[in-house]
């Protein structure tokens, strides 16, 4: 998800500002991020953050988020509309990923994203129930007829997001736009410095 979200930002957000990964797991999205030069932190309230300890939205104070990507997220929520509208609380732009519904008629031995043995795929989505949330929050929504959604308050071609998170498009399109710098050494001074802060003076 790299190239596609840096694709993402550089198309339509400021580079510089505030972005979250919400449900990020052990944070090895939002290091990952923070490596390619992006202010990125982690929300999740179920796991350890392992991997961008210091970057959780709970080391800081409040902020709005640019933008919010929930990956591997949506499906695993009990109550899809409230956990939208805790999303919107920290941004106006979620880009997310779901694997849609193909047909109306599908049951779990026609369509594999049921996975029953497991039990956490308890939210699934049509293209209309995708629609129906973004219309319920008055949202622009996006889809590239993958597995990859954005909805938004701002206004945006959905055959550019199409073609901005294709895969293979978006690799070249970063390439074309060039690198940001990475945020390791930064990141790395500041860890330093709290440890520093954080340690009792010696005599």
């Amino acid at each position: 998800m790299v190239p596609i979200v840096q694709a993402t930002i550089k198309k339509w957000f400021k580079q510089d500002a505030r972005f979250i990964d919400y449900g990020g797991g052990y944070g090895m999205f939002v290091r990952m991020m923070r490596d390619s030069g992006y202010d990125f932190y982690r929300q999740d309230i179920y796991c350890q953050n392992l991997f961008a300890e210091s970057f959780d939205i709970a080391d800081t104070a409040p902020f709005r988020a640019e933008l919010l990507t929930a990956f591997e997220v949506m499906e695993h929520l009990v109550n899809p509309v409230s956990e939208l509208e805790k999303m919107l609380h920290l941004s106006d732009t979620i880009l997310f990923s779901t694997t849609v519904q193909p047909s109306f008629d599908v049951t779990p031995e026609t369509w594999w994203y049921f996975t029953p043995e497991t039990g956490q795929h308890i939210s699934l989505y049509s293209r209309a129930s995708l629609q129906a949330l973004a219309d319920r929050f008055k949202l622009n929504y996006c889809w590239n007829e993958q597995n990859i959604h954005l909805f938004s308050r701002k206004v945006i071609s959905n055959s550019k997001f199409k073609l901005i998170t294709h895969p293979r498009l978006s690799r070249w399109y970063n390439q074309l736009t060039g690198n940001r710098s990475s945020l390791l050494n930064r990141d790395f001074l500041f860890i330093k410095n709290n440890i520093k802060s954080e340690s009792p003076s010696q005599p």
